[in-house]
């Protein structure tokens, strides 16, 4: 239920009944329906919706009772990580002082009357961005890491998406609701981004959602509960290619509009076995080019990505062939890798010069995030794409 319809909600249950016979009662049982969230990161609403929050939330819940929906439907509302006063270290986790009795203490209670569960939307990347000269990288992707300690209770915490939700935990706890579950409504990581979106990048998306589906599928819980295992839902399935703002907001897809993958990721504990220990995330490839078979250890390429815009493409293939001092030469008219002639192409040629020139250096290979690292030769028609200069 949108954040615009709260105020409607909250003041009458003939809103609701409607709205829920249309939105819930057509589609269901038919259509698996778990939960409804009713709003989202309410207290971020710029319209000031917070007020009408619980009373909305006890008119959906009481429709669902009237039609027979509360037993296997839930309600709740999904909250931002900005909700909390503190999340470092997570043990010191609290709730903004101003939003505690308004809201906060009434929204527990009505998911514990319920039998629900708070809903969070959790992004690492959010906090891997804007510190990333104080989180490791590793320990944002879920990768191989040192770890931290929580200097207030000693637990060792190896990923910040586990330090997320406890910090959410403990400020439940410090409040005594501990018998709350959480679900986690939404996480993900951009696969492409603006300058200053630092870590928005296919290989870090693939990174994040592929080892976020393995720990998930683990079954374990977080170092605070460590006997819960949580339900997570993936932000996002498509990329949301019409979407205002900042770059990495129409990039969080797993697949681009044409139904395309954005990057290859194990989505089931089969898929999990199956998958190379250090797989995650390593088969993409350029979204119309071909990639042949072999496979060619340890080498990388560099590849234009297909869900850019094509200003954004054109002006990264001027810069390469430009300033970026790439060979150029082969795909001018006429010559060796000229076709197939599209921006796609040409800027994968440019971008896999630049990147090898540069010998494959770190960073290399973003161009503004139109480009990514791919480890399978591209093939666009019969052109070769160098390894090395």
């Amino acid at each position: 239920m949108p954040n615009e319809l709260l105020a409607n909600a909250a003041a009458d249950q003939s809103f609701t009944d409607a709205w829920v016979q249309a939105n819930i009662s057509t589609y269901y049982p038919a259509t698996q329906i778990e939960a409804i969230a009713v709003g989202n990161e309410v207290f971020v609403d710029p319209n000031n919706t917070t007020k009408f929050l619980v009373p909305a939330m006890k008119n959906v819940h009481a429709s669902l009772t009237k039609y027979n929906l509360d037993k296997n439907i839930k309600i709740s509302s999904p909250i931002a990580l900005s909700a909390l006063q503190n999340s470092f270290p997570a043990s010191s986790g609290s709730f903004k002082t101003e939003l505690v009795e308004p809201v906060i203490k009434p929204m527990l209670d009505l998911l514990r009357q319920t039998g629900s569960y708070l809903m969070v939307n959790a992004y690492p990347f959010f906090a891997y961005a804007a510190n990333s000269d104080k989180i490791s990288l590793d320990y944002a992707l879920f990768k191989e890491n040192p770890g931290v300690v929580d200097s207030g209770n000693g637990l060792k915490y190896t990923n910040l998406f586990d330090a997320q939700i406890d910090a959410v935990f403990a400020a439940m706890s410090a409040l005594k609701y501990d018998d709350v579950k959480i679900a986690v409504s939404e996480t993900g990581w951009p696969s492409a981004g603006d300058s200053n979106e630092i870590g928005a990048s296919p290989d870090n998306a693939a990174s994040y959602n592929g080892n976020l589906v393995k720990r998930v599928l683990s079954g374990s819980g977080t170092p605070l509960k460590q006997n819960e295992s949580l339900d997570v839902f993936l932000f996002a399935l498509f990329n949301e290619n019409q979407k205002t703002g900042p770059t990495s907001e129409r990039n969080y897809g797993l697949f681009y509009p044409t139904e395309k993958k954005v990057y290859d990721i194990p989505l089931t504990a089969e898929e999990i076995k199956e998958a190379p220990p250090s797989g995650v995330g390593k088969s993409q490839v350029p979204v119309s080019g071909e990639v042949s078979t072999t496979t060619s250890k340890g080498q990388t390429w560099c590849v234009a990505s297909g869900g850019s815009s094509e200003k954004k493409l054109q002006n990264a293939l001027n810069y390469a062939c430009g300033e970026g001092g790439a060979d150029c030469t082969p795909i001018q008219p006429g010559a060796t890798c000229y076709n197939p002639n599209t921006l796609e192409a040409h800027a994968s040629y440019a971008f896999n010069s630049y990147y090898q020139k540069k010998a494959r250096a770190s960073g290399t290979c973003d161009f503004g995030g139109t480009a990514y690292v791919v480890t399978q030769p591209p093939k666009y028609g019969n052109c070769e794409f160098p390894t090395g200069y």
